[in-house]
C-alpha cells in the first residue's frame, strides 16, 4: 500500500533538497548509495574488496533526451574504470550500464548514439582490465537492450547481459543466452509492467526464476544470480550442486546496502558475491525506489523528517 505514495515522493525536488540536508536522512541515503562522486564509489568500492566481496558500479540516470547529458554520463564511466586501474581495483570491480543513460531514448538516432557510447566504454573497461555488464530497463526496450548486447559482443564478447524473471519472455531468452563465455544476471524485475508481458503474482515470479536459474545452471555460460531473497539463494545453491557447478563459476549478486552481513557470509563460504554499487548526483529516484521496496524503513526515515523541525 504504500509503494505507490513513496514513488511519487520521487519526484519532489523540494523533499529531495530537504532530505539531502538533513543528517539523519543523510545516514539513510548513505545506508544505498555511498555517494555523488567518483572518489565516494572508489572509496566504497575498496572497502567492499576488502572484507572479500566484488563490485559492479553504476553511475545514476536513465532515460536521458540529451546528446550532452550522455555524453556527460558517459564520461563518468570513463573517469571512474581510470580511478579504479589507478588503484589497482579493476580485478573484482566492473561497471553496469543503462543504455537509455547513454542515449538510447533519444529520438530518432538513439539506438545508434547509445551503442557508439555503450563501445566507447567497454573499450575502456577492457583496457582497464574489466567488463560492463548491460543493465536491463521496462520491456520496451527488452529487445534493442538484446540487439545491441549482440552487436557488442562481436568486439567485446565479455560484455554482461541482465535478464528479468517476471517476463514471460525471459525463460526463452535465457536459453539463447546459456552458452560459453555469456555472462547473464538474473533479477526478478523492479518495472511494472502488463499482465500481458510480465507474471504479476510473486509466486509466478518466483515459478519463473527458478526455471531461468535452471536453464542458466544447466548451460554452459555464467550465470550471475541477482536476488536477496533467501529462498533463491538457497534453492540456486542446490541447482548449482545439481549441475556439478563449482564455486566461481557463477556469482551472486546484492544490491550495495542491503543484507550486507549475507554478502559476507556467502564470500566468507567460499562464493563469488558482488554488489550493486550505484553512485552519482541522481541518487533521490533511487533512494525512494529502495524505501518503497522496503517500507518498513519509512518510519526511520519520517523520524529524520520531523527531527529537522
Amino acid at each position: 500500500m504504500l509503494r505507490q505514495p513513496i514513488l511519487l515522493l520521487a519526484r519532489s525536488e523540494g523533499l529531495k533538497k530537504l532530505v539531502s540536508t538533513m543528517p539523519v536522512s543523510s545516514g539513510i541515503v548513505t545506508s544505498y548509495v555511498p555517494g555523488e562522486t567518483t572518489a565516494s564509489a572508489v572509496e566504497a568500492t575498496a572497502t567492499l574488496e576488502a572484507d572479500g566481496l566484488k563490485v559492479t558500479l553504476d553511475f545514476l540516470g536513465e532515460d536521458t533526451l540529451d546528446t550532452e547529458q550522455a555524453d556527460h554520463t558517459v564520461q563518468a564511466y570513463l573517469d571512474l574504470l581510470q580511478q579504479l586501474a589507478a588503484q589497482g581495483l579493476t580485478r573484482g570491480a566492473e561497471v553496469s550500464v543503462k543504455l537509455s543513460a547513454i542515449g538510447q531514448a533519444i529520438p530518432e538516432t538513439g539506438d545508434k548514439i547509445a551503442l557508439e557510447n555503450a563501445r566507447t566504454i567497454c573499450r575502456a573497461a577492457r583496457n582497464a582490465g574489466t567488463t560492463v555488464t548491460l543493465d536491463m530497463e521496462d520491456h520496451t526496450t527488452t529487445d534493442r537492450t538484446l540487439a545491441a548486447l549482440r552487436e557488442l559482443r562481436k568486439d567485446f564478447p565479455e560484455t554482461g547481459a541482465v535478464l528479468q524473471a517476471y517476463l514471460h519472455r525471459t525463460e526463452a531468452d535465457c536459453r539463447a543466452l546459456a552458452y560459453e563465455g555469456s555472462r547473464v544476471r538474473l533479477c526478478k524485475g523492479a518495472y511494472k509492467e502488463p499482465e500481458s508481458v510480465a507474471f504479476q503474482d510473486r509466486l509466478d515470479v518466483d515459478k519463473s526464476y527458478v526455471r531461468c536459474l535452471k536453464v542458466l545452471l544447466a548451460g554452459d555460460g555464467y550465470p550471475m544470480i541477482a536476488t536477496h531473497d533467501p529462498r533463491m539463494v538457497e534453492i540456486a545453491s542446490s541447482l548449482a550442486s545439481r549441475y556439478g557447478r563449482a564455486q566461481g563459476t557463477y556469482e551472486y549478486q546484492m544490491l550495495y546496502g542491503i543484507r550486507p552481513e549475507e554478502q559476507k557470509r556467502l564470500a566468507a563460504g567460499g562464493e563469488r558475491m558482488r554488489v550493486y554499487v550505484p553512485y552519482g548526483q541522481e541518487w533521490y529516484g533511487y533512494l525512494m525506489r529502495r524505501l518503497a521496496e522496503r517500507p518498513q524503513n519509512l518510519s526511520f526515515f519520517v523520524k529524520s523528517l520531523i527531527s529537522k523541525k
